[in-house]
């Protein structure tokens, strides 16, 4: 078929995996999505492709997403959607075509709408899924101890005086996120020993669309692999406010809702688990984002800020992120809190 245009679609371009992703229009109307993959050929850095299928960022795993039948099964059973797509696979990397899905993206989810994903969800991920040699471990801890963080400023003062920082971050921050760090291992420890389920682990609102039909479409598998269970949810609900799809005043309802219809999902398929597990896993996975404060407090003096990769106002960034890891901190003190008991 004959191109005739494409347009750049957004993505993380420091990811090492991801060449490029647009999206394509042929001759006769029709559209398509196509996914550039990159074979590593370093395997330095925070976001470096890897060739271990075990590692976060195995360069592969989305081809093979895309061919496991049983997967996209299991996914439409839960009333979830693996987009076809056509896998060409090269020396150098390897390209996915994919069916375009036209519909309401995530990041205009209602309330409602985000209540339906969660529930999704959980009727996926009711039942422990088939063993895979090419999925993920050790995620939550790997992803989260790998970025480059200025972690010398948490002890800066300097740096707390920012006037961005100063005029919009909640007075308790500081030290609610000291305490998160202090406690770090003891968190990552905590989810690694909560029941397992085999998640996205890129859940968020960015990577899914709702067609009208109701079916809700997901992307960028590139991360699969052994999670908690709710870990995806403790996942989703922070993310939402950290990129501005939903406002941090309103994150508890948010996460309430989430957190009950992904727990109705699971006993829907089936599941008779211990909820509190699953909600221990929600609030502590929140650890996930422990290298976040610092790296925002690295970049408070700059000129211009952006929520993924598009331009922001930086008031109302900081002040939205700033609401939103205070949230995530108290959720942590209280996961640890319910754990020692």
């Amino acid at each position: 078929m004959t191109e005739v245009g494409t347009v750049t679609l957004r993505h993380n371009p420091l990811n090492a995996v991801t060449a490029n992703v647009e999206r394509i229009t042929y001759a006769d109307g029709r559209t398509a999505v196509r996914k550039e993959l990159r074979k590593p050929v370093s395997e330095d850095g925070p976001w470096a492709a890897s060739t271990d299928p075990r590692h976060w960022n195995y360069w592969r795993r989305e081809l093979e997403v895309y061919r496991d039948d049983e997967l996209r099964n299991r996914l439409a059973d839960a009333g979830l959607l693996l987009p076809a797509a056509e896998v060409d696979e090269r020396a150098d990397g390897a390209t996915l075509l994919m069916e375009d899905i036209a519909g309401t993206p995530g990041t205009h989810f209602s309330l409602a709408e985000h209540a339906a994903l969660a529930r999704a969800c959980g009727r996926w991920q009711a039942y422990p899924a088939a063993e895979r040699s090419w999925t993920s471990t050790g995620f939550l801890r790997d992803y989260s101890t790998t970025r480059d963080v200025p972690w010398h400023l948490m002890t800066d003062d300097a740096a707390w005086q920012q006037p961005l920082i100063r005029d919009t971050w909640p007075a308790d921050l500081r030290q609610a996120w000291t305490s998160l760090l202090t406690h770090r291992d003891e968190l990552l420890d905590l989810v690694a020993t909560l029941p397992r389920a085999r998640c996205h682990l890129d859940f968020w609102a960015s990577n899914v669309i709702q067609r009208p039909t109701g079916e809700l479409a997901l992307f960028d598998w590139s991360f699969l692999g052994d999670g908690a269970l709710g870990e995806d949810i403790g996942n989703y609900i922070p993310d939402a406010v950290f990129d501005l799809f939903w406002p941090a005043e309103r994150m508890r309802e948010l996460a309430e809702t989430c957190i009950a219809n992904y727990l109705d999902g699971l006993h829907e398929a089936g599941w008779r688990g211990d909820p509190d597990q699953v909600r221990l896993a929600v609030m502590a996975s929140g650890v996930k984002y422990a290298w976040l404060l610092p790296g925002l407090l690295g970049r408070a003096s700059d000129t211009t800020h952006n929520a993924y990769h598009r331009e922001a106002d930086s008031h109302h960034l900081f002040h939205q992120r700033g609401q939103a890891l205070l949230f995530v901190a108290k959720w942590c003190t209280e996961a640890l809190t319910r754990a020692r008991r």
